[in-house]
């Protein structure tokens, strides 16, 4: 394969199978195969998944984008947002705010549209990793190695495909995982709610928006709907408080029952709310990325059983409420490559370094999600007046940077809780290293029986 490091004439590259095309996937592909690996990325959906909402690029996963190469992709496909703002019932702004406060972000910190990165990520890997659309792993039966002359193994069967054998199995399929279900049981076990629900949809720009975003807040609930750089339409976000709902999460009728349930006399007069309400829900009806899931992390003592590893939100969801769901997947991804390109006598010891390098890292994520579930929907009447004030006075205040810095610090403190390693760099396809400053790769990974 061209672009690979040269591997060892005693072995051939070794064979992984990745479920999951979103972010997670895709990134881990990118390295492994840069490190001599042969890749296989298996994913449900037809075709690859270019919905969903703005994702923030923040810290650590900044610098892996840029060893990935792909920084300068990110930030020309940027969402470019200006400015954040609180509506009234009738849609005035009431207290408006840079875009950048709303995000936390400082320095070369980004935001791209989900979508967005998963086309860059997938275009990069496209012509060196085997991508199998419509389809899905069934069964996942490990061999020893005693058994597989001399190498050990996983066998994995397919919805359609014809069963196949890989060295190393990931799942890197999201909150629900199906591999997280076959390897270690089901989702219900390693499942935290924080209490509330999420929906995002697409929708027509009728309010005009440019690269802004409105808000409205009423007690448990709140709405948002904006509009970034390049898209002609706009995005819907509603979010409300629930304890755990029962519900599919493949039945997309049922969440709708569940989001008109939440939001049912919201915005219709005489009852209170912005008057945007039923044209958002009227939208996430007709949109066809229409998103619903719960605010929840996935809580894990290991991520890893035998020759199956977890990776992204398969292994540690933070909730969207974090902020911090994509670039864990980059930096995950990144780590679990080196770990295993590193790797001397097995891919265990790899995913035991990988985990240990990772879990401080989510565990300060995880806590930010816990605590901005609650900050996202006010509770009382009065929370949301207060909100709306301190937002108001903000501008015209002399230490309202001072503010911002305050805002930011605690999203910057989980955008950073992990010092990368110096992982020795794969050769590119020129047969030079990237840039980076480290140590060309010398051979793929031998693993022994």
């Amino acid at each position: 394969m061209s672009g690979t490091v040269s591997p060892s004439p005693r072995t051939s590259p070794r064979t992984v199978l990745i479920s999951g095309a979103s972010i997670a996937g895709p990134a881990l592909a990118h390295w492994l195969h840069r490190y001599g690996f042969a890749v296989t990325v298996v994913e449900r959906a037809p075709e690859l998944r270019t919905g969903g909402y703005k994702v923030d690029i923040r810290g650590a996963a900044v610098e892996v984008a840029e060893r990935m190469g792909i920084l300068a992709d990110i930030q020309r496909a940027s969402t470019d947002m200006r400015t954040g703002a609180y509506v009234n019932d009738d849609g005035k702004r009431i207290a408006t705010l840079p875009a950048a406060i709303f995000g936390a972000r400082v320095g070369r910190d980004d935001e791209i549209m989900r979508g967005d990165l998963a086309r860059i990520l997938y275009e990069r890997t496209r012509a060196d990793v085997e991508y199998v659309f419509g389809d899905s792993i069934t069964s996942l039966t490990e061999r020893p190695a005693a058994h597989d002359r001399g190498r050990g193994g996983v066998e994995v069967t397919f919805e359609r495909g014809a069963p196949r054998r890989f060295d190393l199995v990931v799942g890197a399929d999201g909150v629900h995982s199906n591999v997280r279900r076959l390897a270690f049981g089901p989702e219900e076990q390693f499942v935290r709610h924080l209490g509330a629900y999420i929906s995002a949809f697409s929708l027509p720009n009728e309010l005009g928006l440019d690269r802004e975003e409105l808000y409205h807040a009423v007690p448990g609930r709140l709405s948002c709907v904006y509009s970034s750089a390049g898209d002609p339409a706009a995005k819907g976000l509603l979010t409300f408080r629930s304890p755990r709902l029962a519900y599919d999460h493949r039945q997309s009728d049922q969440q709708l029952a569940l989001l008109d349930a939440a939001f049912k006399g919201v915005g219709v007069p005489p009852s209170e709310g912005w008057t945007q309400i039923p044209r958002l829900l009227e939208a996430a009806r007709a949109a066809d990325d229409f998103y619903f899931d719960g605010l929840q992390l996935i809580e894990m003592d290991r991520w890893s059983r035998g020759r199956v590893v977890l990776l992204g939100d398969a292994a540690h969801c933070a909730s969207p409420a974090s902020g911090q769901g994509t670039g864990m997947a980059l930096v995950g991804a990144y780590v679990l490559a080196g770990e295993l390109a590193a790797a001397g006598r097995g891919p265990e010891e790899a995913f035991d370094r990988y985990e240990k390098e990772m879990r401080g890292y989510v565990a300060v994520n995880h806590a930010l999600a816990a605590k901005f579930a609650k900050d996202m929907t006010a509770a009382t009447r009065r929370q949301i007046r207060f909100r709306h004030l301190m937002m108001r006075i903000l501008p015209y205040m002399p230490w309202q940077n001072l503010v911002a810095k305050k805002i930011a610090e605690e999203v910057q403190r989980g955008a950073n809780a992990i010092t990368l390693k110096d992982h020795p760099a794969p050769v590119a396809a020129t047969g030079r290293a990237p840039a980076t400053g480290h140590a060309p790769a010398t051979g793929s990974p031998t693993y022994a029986a």
